[in-house]
């Protein structure tokens, strides 16, 4: 089953920064996880955040209005 596009080009280039900005923090959390045992359940939560809003990015397509609510962009 393909997914239909529903976001334009600005809407998949947001989801694209919010993607990578997600790893990152994912990568300072599990850094900062060495200290901290429980960060590691948030920084897998980022890591899991970031890889799928880069999923919807390069499919041009969003969970939300999949599911029929409207998003601003």
């Amino acid at each position: 089953m393909a997914l239909q596009c529903n976001i334009d080009s600005h809407g998949a280039h947001l989801r694209r920064i919010w993607g990578w900005s997600n790893l990152i923090a994912a990568l300072a959390l599990t850094v900062a996880g060495f200290w901290l045992a429980w960060l590691w359940i948030i920084a897998a939560f980022a890591a899991a955040m970031g890889l799928f809003g880069l999923f919807e990015a390069r499919h041009k397509w969003c969970a939300v209005r999949a599911l029929g609510i409207k998003t601003p962009m």
